[in-house]
């Protein structure tokens, strides 16, 4: 946001520099990124006007001019191709000075003098964007009615400065000029003069030019017209000009430099309608038709779905509302008559709209944060106004008002001590009285609170603690006394699941994993591509009301899909080899409740660690994985948990996943990636993956780890390989043979797992190696062998096995 200082003092008897004004701004909560100061380094420039323009005799690209500046006539040589005679131009004369330290000097261009140079808009910093198309990459042209010999610094007001505004959120209500004097009138402590609004009208009542209807007031709450008549089209007077440049908008005639003006200054964007060309001479405010499609002001055809709010007239769409106007309706050199609209449209609507169409104005800007209701129709007025000053149009009598639902006045109790307790200042409720006075907010005062009624244009305040900020901006942030904070202390510490999850997590790192950190937000078309059936329990999902697109459209589940498209982005990067783990929750929604919302931890392998100097590559398959997963349980002092190759998620590999249970509890999955989802994925290698529910391997995890010294007594080792039915699991062999070592079996270890020759069709070989050992004393080989003869005798019984 641009303000021009000039303008700011319209309102308010500013008595200081625009830099001063700019810190005690800034200090009050109302930032100024920078201050500009025009027309500096100019000197001595004046209007001239052009009485001849003659080829040079010497120079075809060159023509020499004859320049009245009022107190005499100087001949000058320019390159410039839109000069013509009678024009009034910018001329820096000889003596004159311009930006960068240039002062004029006499010049002989071809065998000529040139008492002089014309000067561009570029020449005098103005932007050339910003002017006329005929002033473009040329001489810049002048109002006709430019007084010759004035200093151009005062025609043009380049003795301003412009204040560059960085206005936070909440602060909409500055997007208004009348706004930020205000702002400065509570700062400075004077009166704020706002603009009398005083205009006869005609005795042709509005209603029997114009009618108004508002189909979807939950869009649209209120919507304002006025009807002007035999408007005369011209450009702008320099002043108004100069207000709109310094805010960075192109002057173009009265009439739409009006409705720009009006809605800088008072911030209510405003529409103006070529009244001839609405059919009917109506107006009504909709949404639009499913495919609905208008030519806008930039020429281009647009389409438009339900989303999209509509102005119409008795026959098509003419607007789209608080974004652009339409093409047939727009203001030409041939408009007579103005319908001037004034309307407060529902920010959200305006925001999706001006997105979808890829389409941001100054006016859409001011809609998408919120416009003061109750300023349409003092905003139409004063455009109305205007109007009848500037362009000579006749007002006609009254108004259309449509309002829908408009929100009441917000009035908040204001505490003495509430305030002082908050910023630590000893401010009398007097004191706190005159702030919300500087302010203009209307008060009631009490013995020790004010009820203070907030201004609809203050959308910001809504709460006591909003109004405090307000004292505190005011009263001045450098008054506040510094204190030292006091009060009990406490030692921070970690709580025990931070402890269990900083060491899962250095168990994981230093397995060779990296964290990653997935959206919560995932599409409902990933179940298809992992595989889930329709009936899956983990596709009952939460749908996110207002999605950012259809891929992150519902609340996941599980952390596989986040995991594995981790996965598949590495790949296609050509990092087939990784090692990722996400600690996260996912979200399974309840009846009547709030979604359960578990803590999991997933990962996903593929690949093979890098090699070293003095070793080979290590496979990330399925036993690295599952061995990490040992390392952990493990390092939580967890023993009783196992893996069963029981009903498994139809994204895992038959034969080679299982499920991981504590005890009976079940807790998660490992496995290897179905082919048909690694395809969908596209993975180069073999996949893996897991996940598990981190509550119940912490409520399981030792707190307290143990350690035991060094036996004093040497161990016994036995090796056994049985001969055991394939369908038998090697979990159960070793959970028998567990079951059985009495109090001296320490170590159960399966090394060798064999089928091929000698061995019976339907059958495998596994080869234990067991180590026994006593704390009390060294065991005999008797001791060793009942007890290994137990185990065997064991086995047999229970599962058949026969010692090899």
């Amino acid at each position: 946001m641009k303000v021009s200082y000039k303008w700011l003092k319209q309102y308010v008897d500013i008595d200081i520099s625009p830099k001063e004004l700019a810190d005690k701004l800034t200090m009050a909560g109302i930032a100024v990124e920078h201050v500009e100061y025009l027309g500096q380094g100019i000197k001595g420039v004046v209007v001239g006007e052009v009485l001849e323009v003659k080829p040079h005799p010497q120079a075809d690209k060159l023509v020499v001019c004859q320049v009245d500046l009022g107190r005499e006539t100087v001949q000058i040589v320019t390159g410039a191709e839109n000069v013509k005679a009678k024009h009034r131009i910018p001329v820096a004369p000889v003596g004159a000075e311009l930006p960068g330290g240039m002062k004029l000097r006499k010049a002989r261009l071809r065998g000529l003098d040139s008492f002089g140079m014309m000067c561009s808009a570029e020449e005098l910093g103005i932007d050339e964007a910003l002017v006329d198309p005929e002033s473009r990459n040329g001489i810049l042209i002048l109002d006709p009615d430019s007084p010759i010999g004035e200093d151009i610094k005062s025609l043009l007001n380049l003795d301003d400065a412009i204040l560059e505004f960085e206005l936070t959120p909440n602060r909409s209500d500055c997007l208004s000029v009348i706004n930020i004097a205000r702002e400065i009138g509570a700062i400075l402590k004077k009166p704020v003069k706002l603009p009398e609004i005083v205009f006869q009208e005609t005795d042709e009542p509005v209603e029997n030019l114009a009618f108004v209807e508002v189909w979807d007031q939950d869009l649209c709450n209120r919507y304002v017209a006025r009807v002007v008549k035999n408007v005369k089209l011209k450009p702008s007077p320099q002043w108004m000009q100069h207000y709109l440049r310094s805010a960075g908008i192109r002057p173009i005639n009265n009439v739409v430099d009006i409705s720009n003006f009006v809605m800088l200054e008072m911030g209510q964007p405003l529409h103006t309608f070529d009244y001839d060309t609405l059919a009917e001479h109506k107006i009504i405010v909709r949404r639009a038709a499913e495919g609905e499609k208008m030519f806008t002001l930039d020429g281009q055809e647009r389409t438009f779905s339900r989303d999209v709010l509509l102005i119409c007239d008795g026959e098509k769409p003419v607007a789209v509302a608080g974004v652009m106007g339409g093409l047939d309706t727009e203001v030409t050199d041939k408009t007579c008559n103005i319908l001037i609209e004034s309307a407060r449209f529902h920010p959200v609507s305006v925001r999706r709209t001006s997105k979808l169409l890829g389409l941001r104005s100054e006016s859409s800007l001011r809609f998408e944060k919120g416009i003061d209701v109750f300023n349409t129709l003092e905003a139409v007025h004063r455009a109305a106004q205007l109007m009848a000053d500037l362009a000579e149009g006749e007002i006609a009598r009254g108004v259309i008002d449509v309002v829908g639902a408009v929100p009441e006045p917000t009035v908040i109790t204001l505490r003495e001590k509430k305030v002082n307790e908050i910023l630590g200042t000893s401010l009398t409720i007097s004191q706190i009285n005159g702030i919300m006075e500087d302010l203009r907010f209307p008060t009631e005062i009490g013995r020790d609170e004010i009820k203070v009624t907030v201004p609809t244009y203050r959308q910001d305040i809504s709460r006591e603690i909003d109004l405090i900020e307000e004292v505190a901006r005011l009263n001045g942030y450098d008054q506040i006394p510094v204190t030292l904070p006091h009060g009990v202390t406490t030692e921070g510490k970690r709580t025990r699941y931070q402890k269990l999850e900083d060491l899962i997590k250095k168990c994981l790192v230093g397995a060779g994993f990296m964290e990653v950190i997935n959206y919560s937000f995932i599409s409902p078309k990933d179940f298809d591509k992992i595989n889930l059936p329709e009936d899956s329990a983990l596709r009952n999902v939460i749908a996110i009301k207002n999605p950012l697109s259809d891929e992150q459209s519902v609340m996941r589940t599980t952390l596989v899909p986040g995991l594995l498209e981790t996965a598949s982005r590495n790949t296609n990067r050509r990092n087939p080899n990784f090692a990722f783990f996400e600690w996260g929750k996912i979200f399974l929604p309840r009846e009547d409740k709030l979604p359960q919302e578990p803590m999991m931890l997933g990962g996903v392998i593929s690949g093979k660690m890098e090699r070293g100097w003095n070793q080979e590559a290590q496979v990330l398959d399925f036993f690295y994985l599952k061995g990490v997963l040992e390392v952990i349980f493990h390092r939580l002092g967890i023993k009783n948990w196992s893996l069963k190759a029981e009903s498994f998620p139809g994204f895992l590999h038959p034969g080679r996943a299982g499920n991981i249970f504590l005890g009976d509890i079940y807790v998660g999955f490992i496995g290897e990636i179905h082919p048909s989802v690694q395809e969908k994925y596209h993975l180069e290698n073999r996949t893996y993956i897991f996940q598990v529910y981190l509550h119940q391997i912490m409520e399981a995890a030792e707190e307290v780890f143990k350690y035991q010294p060094i036996p004093k007594y040497p161990a016994v080792e036995r090796d056994m390989a049985l001969l055991v039915k394939e369908s038998i699991p090697a979990e159960n062999i070793t959970q028998t043979i567990w079951e059985n070592g009495e109090n001296i079996l320490t170590g159960v270890t399966l090394f060798d797992v064999y089928k091929g020759t000698q061995i019976p069709e339907g059958y495998k070989s596994l080869a234990y190696a067991l180590t026994f050992q006593s704390k009390e004393k060294t065991l005999t080989d008797d001791e060793v062998t009942a007890v290994f003869q137990k185990i065997n005798e064991s086995l047999s019984e229970k599962f058949g096995v026969e010692l090899r």
